[in-house]
């Protein structure tokens, strides 16, 4: 647990970094002065590409530790298809038969790249909900699988599905959409299976925020007590 957290910390002072560095080149490029030219609106892109990124990336991190790691893992290594594919659109003149191969190739990394995140997302929240709110996670989680996978083939294609395969991928859209709303909202608001109340103390709770760093007290708090269990 130690060493993930180690790992999570240096990923989101990274990403944080990275960002940082991208939304100062924004900010020259819009104040640098003279007309907004080419070079410009490619930094800006370059600029809203590592923020989305960045944002997929810490939805990755929420499974850190947890059984679901491989989850974000593989969203990790994902999100490399989408960012290469962009950074080649906006900085390079490409041919046509290129551009639409780089272009099918991030449309489709960009659709599992999302898919990971929501689903990391999902299984950060959900993974221990109670049985009814997991089995709607899970049907919510076949749902998203469901539309990546035909987004997936109709963007590789380039073949324009027929009416009802639009209408049937739009109700499958609309129930994960209402899946993933449910299940946040039931896994972060409602009741958790055996939870029990615990009054800290204020001075403790200070030395747990203080050494906690990315973790969240829960986190901490099951370390030092599972830590102290399995050393009695």
């Amino acid at each position: 647990m130690r060493a993930t957290s180690g790992v999570r910390t240096q990923i989101v002072r990274l990403t944080i970094g990275s960002f940082s560095v991208a939304a100062l080149l924004g900010v020259v490029a819009l104040l640098s002065g003279g007309a907004f030219g080419r070079t410009e609106g490619r930094v800006l892109l370059t600029t809203l590409l590592v923020g989305i990124a960045s944002v997929a990336v810490l939805c990755y991190l929420a499974t850190a530790g947890t059984p679901a790691q491989a989850v974000g893992v593989a969203g990790g290594v994902v999100i490399v298809v989408p960012v290469v594919t962009a950074l080649v659109q906006i900085w390079s003149d490409l041919g046509p038969d290129a551009s639409d191969l780089v272009g099918r190739t991030f449309g489709v990394g960009t659709v599992v790249a999302a898919t990971l995140a929501q689903a990391s997302l999902l299984l950060a929240l959900g993974g221990r909900a109670r049985p009814g709110v997991r089995a709607l996670l899970g049907a919510t989680l076949a749902m998203a699988a469901v539309l990546a996978v035909a987004l997936s083939v109709i963007i590789a294609a380039q073949d324009d599905p027929p009416s009802v395969v639009l209408r049937g991928l739009g109700v499958v859209a609309i129930l994960d959409v209402l899946g993933t709303v449910v299940v946040s909202a039931l896994s972060r608001f409602g009741p958790h299976p055996g939870a029990a109340s615990v009054a800290v103390p204020a001075d403790l709770v200070a030395r747990v925020d203080a050494h906690r760093g990315t973790r969240s007290r829960e986190d901490v708090v099951r370390e030092a007590i599972e830590g102290w269990l399995g050393g009695r």
